[in-house]
């Protein structure tokens, strides 16, 4: 085994496992298993965006309404597909289970296509194309991540390329670079970015194509062409994994309550498919809490008729599940966040002037409309100062950083002292709190996200060789064995909406939330109730990566109740 290059030491510096993971070879759709001068593109009718068409219309003159592309086999041998590339790859956003696999992917084809091609990786995402900061990714470098997790080969970033002096300096380094095209790893704030350099590119004559892939643990980059984005399986097994941990530990000691709050800033796919996989007491889904307008004092409410009635059974023990995006969809709270975005966005220097909490909250507070303002002050102060640390790079509250599995608990206690006086609550209420976010973003990819982010690399370049931009790599029917597979390329614009951004109207691709009428949710309410007073706790336990296919290579319940199957 040929030590990679990032380790000085000996050769059991590497686990076992990754020296076994380096040999696994990932499985393609059928579609694109020949030689790249072989397969091409079937289109389809032109598209149109999801809401905003005029508007998207008029920003992406040169992009909009592209038609659904497939790939499939092509008999005219398509020579101009075998040319000599330059290709540049970005890692965008925040790390996700595979990205590795998807760099292996593009690296394999364009290689394939021509040995003589170029890969270059942009590094520390796109801020690295910005600055021209590059490495070429060769054969020998690749070998050592394939199968991999992290974003560790070139780095991410969240930078966003939006002012007309990065979209200028893209472009430079692109023509000083001779990029031919460029693949863009990430989200879908990062996947709208590749979309407008895209447009850039097109409207400057300059044949730079551009081609997304659907990346993010959150689960939320998705629609009935982009099954699922890429890391959602791994992450979710691996949280599961701790979860039914913790729940099995729950039942043992029996005398603790776990809040575990996980990651998913604007949606809670992740939430609900731990549950279906572990079967929790309580998992809280921000999307029913929005379309119930449910307050957070009914929340808290909701958790203790279930801590007292486990308490009356003997149960003084349980899980709740908290996504980390609720706080923003309790409706008065989200209206309070909204409003401290676009105040903060649009006094940004005058509020960096004030140096002291009390300045801040005190200016927050004469600024917000009077229920708002309500709000904010009746949040514990330690809230207060997470609603107010610095937004991240697109201007929203760090949601992560709130932590309101803790303010539940709080909220849960002091409601069960209030029924234990009144003589309504007799048991014992002890608690933990949790958060797993990063032990999921760079965990070894399951068979199932190394087999698909292989695909979407491979098919990537494909698309890229069929001459198209402005698409995002798709895979689709996965809930059934990679030979069934559909691989092909949907338009980033049939994809967008516009949306109200540091206090302007911008462009964006919609992110996907769960849908309360879908057949995962519905699984969930289902055996909600049961599961809340019964100890039904299932343990998925670790990843497998050798075994049978029904153990290694299953796809999430998420996924499977989409498409019609059976989570059983």
């Amino acid at each position: 085994m040929r030590i990679p290059h990032h380790y000085n030491g000996p050769a059991m510096n590497l686990s076992i496992l990754q020296k076994t993971r380096y040999q696994y070879q990932p499985k393609l759709p059928p579609a694109v298993r020949g030689t790249v001068a072989d397969i091409g593109i079937e289109l389809g009718e032109p598209t149109e965006a999801l809401s905003d068409r005029q508007e998207l219309t008029s920003l992406f003159s040169n992009t909009y309404g592209k038609p659904i592309a497939t790939l499939t086999p092509s008999a005219d041998g398509g020579a101009d597909r075998g040319r000599k590339r330059t290709v540049g790859v970005i890692l965008s956003g925040g790390q996700a289970p595979g990205g590795h696999n998807v760099i292996a992917g593009i690296f394999d084809a364009l290689k394939g296509a021509n040995p003589e091609s170029t890969l270059l990786g942009f590094l520390g995402g796109p801020g690295g194309l910005v600055d021209d900061r590059k490495m070429e990714i060769t054969s020998e470098l690749i070998d050592e991540y394939r199968n991999t997790g992290g974003f560790d080969i070139i780095g991410s970033g969240r930078t966003k390329i939006e002012t007309d002096e990065q979209f200028a300096a893209a472009r430079k380094t692109c023509l000083d670079n001779a990029v031919d095209a460029l693949v863009v790893i990430g989200g879908d704030d990062s996947n709208t970015n590749a979309a407008l350099l895209a447009e850039y590119f097109a409207a400057n004559g300059d044949g730079i194509q551009v081609i997304g892939v659907p990346k993010t643990i959150d689960g939320d980059l998705k629609n009935e062409f982009i099954e699922t984005s890429f890391g959602f399986d791994t992450a979710c097994k691996t949280y599961s994994e701790l979860i039914g941990n913790i729940e099995r530990d729950a039942n043992s000691a029996k005398k603790y309550w776990h809040f575990i709050k996980l990651m998913g800033r604007s949606a809670s796919h992740i939430a609900l498919e731990c549950a279906l996989q572990t079967q929790p007491n309580v998992c809280i889904v921000s999307e029913e809490v929005q379309q119930k307008k449910q307050t957070l004092g009914q929340i808290v409410d909701s958790i203790v008729q279930i801590v007292v009635a486990r308490a009356e059974r003997g149960d003084n023990f349980g899980v709740v599940l908290v996504p980390e995006g609720l706080i923003e969809f309790i409706p008065e709270v989200g209206t309070l966040i909204h409003e401290l975005n676009d105040i903060l966005a649009e006094h940004a220097e005058y509020f960096g002037s004030l140096h002291t909490f009390e300045d801040q909250s005190e200016w927050v507070n004469k600024n917000l409309s009077r229920d708002s303002s309500y709000v904010f002050s009746s949040l514990p102060s330690t809230i207060q100062r997470q609603l107010l640390m610095d937004r991240d790079p697109h201007g929203n509250v760090q949601v992560s950083r709130i932590e309101t599995e803790k303010l539940l608990i709080e909220m849960v206690e002091d409601r069960l002292r209030e029924l234990k006086t009144e003589g309504a609550y007799s048991g014992s209420f002890s608690w933990q709190h949790h958060f797993f976010g990063y032990e999921g973003r760079c965990a070894f990819p399951s068979n199932f996200d190394a087999d698909y982010t292989y695909s979407l690399g491979y098919t990537a370049f494909l698309l890229i060789a069929n001459g198209l931009t402005g698409y995002i790599s798709s895979v689709r029917n996965m809930s059934r064995p990679a030979d069934e597979w559909v691989a092909g390329g949907i338009p980033l614009t049939m994809m967008m909406n516009m949306e109200q951004r540091h206090g302007k109207r911008k462009p964006v691709i919609r992110k996907a939330l769960v849908e309360l009428d879908g057949a995962p949710f519905q699984e969930f309410l289902r055996y909600r109730d049961e599961w809340a007073t019964e100890t039904a706790y299932t343990f998925p336990g670790a990843i497998q990566y050798f075994g049978p296919s029904e153990v290694c290579d299953q796809p999430t319940m998420t996924l499977l109740l989409e498409q019609g199957q059976s989570r059983d």
